[in-house]
């Protein structure tokens, strides 16, 4: 089975202003939690750190100085975290990495900081070091992974592997973890001992990968892989991408071409952010003459897409389209629903099987997923 075609990695560059705050100020994109995964994982956010390892900093002025940047650092990642994830979510980058076994051979944790926190791994037999983070995501905290890189470089019981997940975005995670887990999965059989996977925070990215991980290959049912992921380290993982992703595999990505019209000749640019490109990102319209209308078309793989009109720069929703129901602030998307119009079709049974909070794979889509992981080249 070959490698799914599209799954393009998606770069963000995001400011200090950036990390989900357009989103807040205008979309809401926080989906009404309504699952028991979603519920499980909304009462598992007090957040504990069983392995917590905290850095002392001198008395020095220069360094209280930059404590204290990277502490409001922290509280800002902290308020867009909660905001774009939909749970109150804290991450303090000033106390060091922090970390949480999930099976003997499994970690997930916080992002390294230092070339020490090497050391610290190795310490404890960590033998692959696997980082989900963007360029962006490390200047943000001012780490210096080359140089994390190089130091881990020098020893021959540890790889230092990267695989770059968008923050805060279910849809670029969705089509990221098919060759996040595929690399993952090839390193573990590769390096063997203990395998350290994270992102920033170690709350979403990184949980969402150790689950795909448990659920495609250690033959975990979703279910139970969940329950078991949070008894562990009290997280948020986007369970729904993980679903999705299962789908994209065992369907090869179908896609839908989808038209989207924005009625009116008065504008000079109408723009669209969401669908499948994330809220800090924009698609424009092209202006049809003859029909009077701004007009997108777009192939979507199959599921559910939120989305908002920017129209000479106002954030708008199309009262001709379908839109959610107004969140805690007021806010409402226009949605799409992507699908196979035949309901007895592989496809929709597939995607029907998804929805319940029971769902387990067959032996032989495990066999499909297996295949995939093990033949997806690693440069996608």
């Amino acid at each position: 089975m070959n490698c799914l075609q599209n799954l393009t990695r998606s770069f963000s560059v995001m400011s200090l202003q950036s990390f989900g705050i357009q989103s807040a100020i205008h979309p809401c994109f926080v989906n009404t939690m309504t699952n028991q995964h979603e519920k499980r994982l909304m009462n598992a956010t007090g957040l504990h750190r069983s392995c917590l390892v905290k850095v002392t900093p001198s008395s020095s002025t220069s360094i209280d100085m930059e404590g204290a940047k990277s502490e409001e650092k922290s509280d800002v990642y902290s308020n867009n975290m909660t905001e774009a994830m939909g749970a109150v979510l804290t991450y303090r980058h000033e106390l060091g990495m922090n970390y949480d076994f999930i099976t003997p051979d499994l970690i997930v944790g916080s992002c390294l900081q230092t070339r020490e926190d090497v050391d610290k791994l190795r310490s404890i037999g960590v033998k692959t070091i696997y980082c989900l983070q963007q360029d962006s995501d490390l200047e943000y905290f001012s780490v210096d992974i080359g140089a994390i890189r190089e130091y881990a470089s020098t020893f021959n019981d540890i790889q230092h592997l990267r695989a770059e997940i968008r923050d805060f975005d279910a849809f670029d995670m969705r089509l990221r973890l098919p060759y996040v887990v595929s690399k993952l999965h090839k390193a573990i059989n590769r390096n063997g001992g203990i395998t350290y996977i994270h992102c920033t925070a170690g709350l979403g990215r990184a949980p969402a990968t150790a689950l795909a991980y448990m659920f495609w290959v250690q033959g975990y049912k979703l279910n139970d892989a969940v329950t078991f992921l949070l008894s562990k380290r009290s997280c948020f993982p986007k369970v729904d991408a993980i679903k999705s992703a299962t789908a994209d595999i065992l369907t090869g990505l179908k896609k839908k071409p989808v038209t989207l019209t924005w009625k009116g000749d008065k504008s000079s640019t109408v723009e669209i952010s969401g669908l499948d490109i994330g809220w800090g990102q924009k698609i424009p319209l092209e202006y049809n003459e003859k029909e009077g209308s701004w007009i997108l078309h777009k192939d979507l793989p199959e599921g559910r897409y939120e989305y908002k009109y920017i129209v000479d720069g106002e954030w708008l929703t199309n009262e001709h389209e379908l839109v959610t129901p107004a969140n805690k602030d007021g806010h409402v998307n226009n949605y799409i629903q992507v699908s196979d119009n035949d309901p007895k079709s592989v496809s929709s049974e597939l995607w029907g099987r998804l929805a319940r909070d029971d769902f387990d794979l067959s032996t032989n889509e495990r066999e499909i997923i297996r295949q995939f992981l093990d033949t997806c080249p690693d440069d996608v």
